[in-house]
């Protein structure tokens, strides 16, 4: 059971999954579950294993939920008897801990040129696991990218479909011209990644957003782009640009504010 679990882990991690793993690390008396036992909870709500059954298994379960949602660790204490937090027959007491184990944030980089390249750069420093995507394959390759987790060049529409995207992943838009642009937005629109951003100008973003509204895609989440992508440094630079764009990520992904550290001289 316990290698059925962590491949499952595993597996769930690599697509870009959260997992929460409680293990029984001590027990005192009578418990329903032994030193050892272990359950893992998944983000679509399904579990492997157990580490007990009954009334601790359900406090369990939901402080596993709980912890998938906050992303923090949790070392848990449960008496099991009618003066205890736990009230069951048992008498014992029970002691674990519950893992959460989170995957790399996923960056998709659908656009290989200059400004693709010089995201990746930052991302890679930054330790996100890297996809990146063109239908050039000149573009999209290896040797360009080195070192990066995924490749792709060829259609970017079926490419997209079979890509995992989910609230651990950021897409950031950069194809060669405005029809790549508005295929590949089209693409991931409805697929829900915590970050769309899509560089260009505001005149080319307007324009995408309104075909996209004739074509009857929902407003709040054409809303929700960042488009032109990446904080406003002032800078023509790519390197620059990018960094512009890469820091308006992490400000998404950190819930962070645009404010200066240092403390006002009074």
């Amino acid at each position: 059971m316990d290698e059925i679990i962590l491949k499952e882990i595993y597996n769930q991690v690599k697509n870009g999954y959260k997992v929460a793993l409680a293990t029984i690390t001590k027990t005192i008396g009578s418990t329903p579950g032994k030193m050892g036992a272990t359950m893992a909870v998944f983000q679509n709500g399904n579990t492997i294993g157990s580490v007990g059954g009954g009334m601790i298994e359900h406090k369990v379960l939901n402080k596993c939920v709980e912890c998938l949602k906050s992303g923090e660790d949790y070392n848990f204490e449960y008496i099991l008897n009618d003066n205890g937090n736990l009230v069951m027959q048992c008498g014992g007491t029970a002691f674990g801990y519950i893992k959460v184990f989170k995957p790399k944030p996923k960056l998709i980089i659908i656009g290989g040129g200059h400004i693709g390249l010089a995201l990746f750069k930052i991302a890679k420093n930054l330790d996100f696991y890297t996809i990146v995507i063109d239908d050039r394959e000149e573009f999209a390759n290896e040797q360009r990218f080195e070192n990066v987790e995924e490749v792709y060049s060829g259609d970017i529409p079926n490419i997209i479909k079979n890509i995992s995207i989910n609230d651990n992943t950021y897409i950031v838009i950069a194809t060669r011209g405005y029809e790549g642009d508005l295929i590949s937005l089209r693409s991931v629109i409805d697929r829900n990644p915590m970050y769309i951003g899509m560089i260009g100008s505001m005149k080319k973003w307007i324009k995408v957003k309104e075909t996209l509204i004739i074509e009857n895609i929902n407003i709040e989440k054409l809303e929700s782009v960042y488009a032109p992508v990446g904080i406003n440094i002032s800078s023509n630079s790519v390197d620059e640009i990018a960094f512009g764009i890469m820091a308006e990520i992490l400000l998404v992904k950190n819930n962070g504010s645009l404010t200066h550290r240092k403390n006002k001289i009074k």
